[in-house]
């Protein structure tokens, strides 16, 4: 079987690979293939997240990678939908996120989730969202945020709450990142 990673025509560096703690043992389990893109937007030091109220985190838009779409043309739709973003442009290759955890929807155990991340500008203002239901009914919203306030609110989630979902920790790794490589 193929890797998801051979699909792309020019392959991006790896930022990491990481295990939630229940993924240690992938043997004898059923793993579903995922691909999924991020977007990275940033206007001096505020950066385009989503802001979600059930784990009460913030994330970089995106999501997944639908069968024959282009990757880049999946990170532009989802940015769109998820935070109403217009006039997307300078679109360049950040890296690549793997993970391994637990799936809860039926038919596999696990999910191995490859994100492809990209930086690109957009205007400040932004549009309409089209968010879906279950997006709408966990309180997401889009909000340019000072990239270091998110950090911290997202760590202190990590550290106090027990709402956080799983993929805060994915989330707080890129923020960090974005800030080191970018000078921020």
């Amino acid at each position: 079987m193929k890797s998801p990673l051979s699909k792309q025509k020019h392959p991006m560096r790896k930022l990491r690979t990481h295990y939630h703690p229940e993924a240690k043992n992938l043997e004898e389990k059923s793993v579903l293939e995922r691909l999924a893109t991020r977007a990275i937007s940033i206007q001096n030091k505020e950066i385009l997240l989503l802001y979600t109220e059930r784990y009460q985190d913030y994330s970089l838009p995106g999501g997944g990678v639908n069968q024959d779409e282009d990757i880049i043309s999946a990170m532009k739709r989802e940015l769109c939908e998820e935070t109403g973003a217009r006039n997307i442009r300078n679109v360049q290759a950040f890296g690549i996120y793997e993970e391994y955890r637990p799936w809860y929807k039926p038919g596999f155990d696990f999910v191995h989730m490859t994100s492809y991340c990209y930086t690109c500008d957009v205007d400040y203002d932004l549009a309409q969202t089209q968010l879906e239901n279950y997006e709408i009914k966990n309180g997401m919203r889009p909000l340019w945020v000072d990239i270091h306030e998110a950090i911290q609110h997202n760590q202190q989630t990590i550290e106090k709450s027990d709402k956080k979902g799983l993929s805060i920790e994915r989330e707080t790794f890129l923020l960090e990142l974005i800030i080191k490589e970018k000078n921020l």
